[in-house]
């Protein structure tokens, strides 16, 4: 099979069709009152501020004209559902075409499909963001249009659905990172991350020092953004009568750190890498004069994103209840008050 992708942008929607379908209704009939409805700047903001910033990336060639099409989409639902939602897809925005564009001429040794720029198309967007957007979806349906705290105890459906906002997102920004970053700095040669052994730069699930690290780095930097607009944005006794909000950052990290290592895993076993010869490049297509190196082709990059990036949405609100339940039993206290 030569790319999952098309099939994975249609299955991953309609499948949560029903399951948004099922939220919206019992919102509408049963819980209508406790969910907060748009305000008109929200819709303002919501709509500008996406289009604002996908201009900004056509004109920095970050993205193609579909590319800021599929953007402005995924900006308008993560705007409308919560703001830190919004602020945390910029900052992956940003920081992610900074680190595209880093060293771009020892990438564009490396890479058999470099693109000037690191132009994002369509697919690239939605693969990197309608993970996030769906769960964003998903929250403004149930929750509302509303920055609310993390607790687990008083709001679990709202903890649950924007821990897998931000883990979509660090996942997406940690990974950016350590492809970008991790591949032109560092001397030594990548490892691949199921058998250690050492492979050519540039390989599909090959990890470097660097590279953890970076990935780790990039989730942070969304965790940091969160939190920030968190306090910024959230009532202040909301936040003095909730738990500690600053594992915030924690979370943010570990996704990004998490979610490097799944996209580096699947890379290794479900993408095909090869080195070829003839064009002295990391390729994804076998061929005569390419010497097979790992992996078997059944996903390509994209899918690898979008898969990873959900898998780490689902399982990034289990590790946030682990996270604030031990800091709890360590501390002895109930985290109440301190932001």
């Amino acid at each position: 099979m030569d790319s999952l992708t098309p099939i994975l942008l249609l299955v991953i929607p309609l499948s949560v069709i029903c399951w948004v379908s099922n939220i919206a209704f019992r919102s509408y009939y049963l819980n209508f009152d406790t969910t907060e409805a748009p305000g008109p700047w929200r819709w303002i903001a919501s709509s500008l501020l996406p289009l604002i910033l996908a201009g900004w990336g056509l004109r920095r060639k970050s993205l193609s004209l579909s590319g800021a099409v599929a953007a402005s989409v995924v900006g308008f639902l993560m705007t409308i559902s919560s703001l830190c939602f919004s602020a945390s897809i910029i900052a992956f925005f940003l920081t992610s075409s900074k680190a595209t564009k880093f060293r771009s001429r020892q990438k564009q040794k490396l890479e058999e499909d470099f693109k000037e720029g690191g132009q994002r198309n369509w697919i690239q967007v939605f693969c990197n963001g309608s993970a996030p957007a769906t769960f964003a979806l998903v929250y403004v349906i149930d929750v509302g249009s509303v920055e609310t705290v993390v607790d687990f105890r008083a709001h679990y459906v709202a903890s649950w659905l924007s821990m897998s906002v931000l883990g979509a997102v660090a996942c997406c920004n940690g990974d950016t990172w350590a492809s970008e970053i991790g591949t032109v700095l560092g001397g030594g040669s990548p490892r691949l991350i199921t058998t250690l052994s050492k492979v050519p730069k540039g390989t599909n699930g090959g990890v470097t020092l660097v590279g953890l690290l970076s990935s780790l780095l990039g989730g942070l930097v969304v965790g940091v953004t969160y939190y920030i607009t968190l306090l910024l944005c959230t009532k202040s006794n909301h936040l003095s009568d909730s738990p500690s909000q600053w594992p915030i950052i924690l979370v943010g990290g570990a996704s990004g750190f998490l979610g490097s290592v799944i996209d580096s895993f699947l890379g290794a076993t479900l993408q095909y890498s090869g080195y070829s010869e003839k064009r002295k490049c990391i390729t994804e297509h076998p061929g005569e004069d390419v010497h097979d190196i790992s992996g078997v082709r059944f996903l390509d990059n994209h899918s690898v994103n979008l898969v990873s990036s959900v898998l780490t949405a689902l399982l990034t609100p289990h590790m946030a209840f682990w996270i604030w339940a031990n800091l709890h039993l360590v501390t002895g206290t109930t985290g109440v008050g301190t932001v």
